[in-house]
């Protein structure tokens, strides 16, 4: 891989706006493999790849156990299908508990909107 398209460290960190100690801890929960000179490390493609992949997973709400466990998927099945019918099953558990908490938000929206209308009404 041409030394240009790799990213450092600090690069890395500052594209996806995550901490130092984010990005060890992915390496260290094996999310992420970069390359190694020395005691630096370099992000290629694939590792830029699997870091959107894991901020996106991040924020719908996956644990990054099932993330690691999705991506992992990948290299036993380059096709795709174990990755694609894993991802699906993720998908609609995390809508559902996603849709119940929007309901328990709302409801407390309510009940809050509530509860301001009658204080406000209570002191005019």
């Amino acid at each position: 891989m041409a030394k240009d398209s790799r990213l450092s460290f600090k690069e890395m960190c500052a594209r996806f706006e995550v901490t130092p100690r984010t990005l060890r801890h992915y390496e260290y929960i094996e999310l992420l493999f970069p390359e190694r000179e020395g005691r630096a490390r370099f992000y290629g493609p694939r590792e830029v790849a699997r870091m959107t992949l894991i901020l996106r997973g991040r924020r719908f709400g996956f644990a990054l156990e099932e993330i690691r466990q999705w991506l992992e998927m990948y290299d036993t099945d380059p096709q795709g299908a174990l990755q694609r019918e894993a991802w699906l099953k993720l998908a609609n558990r995390q809508l559902a508990e996603l849709d119940q908490r929007r309901r328990e938000l709302d409801e407390i929206i309510a009940e809050l909107r509530s509860l301001r209308d009658e204080t406000e009404a209570s002191w005019s």
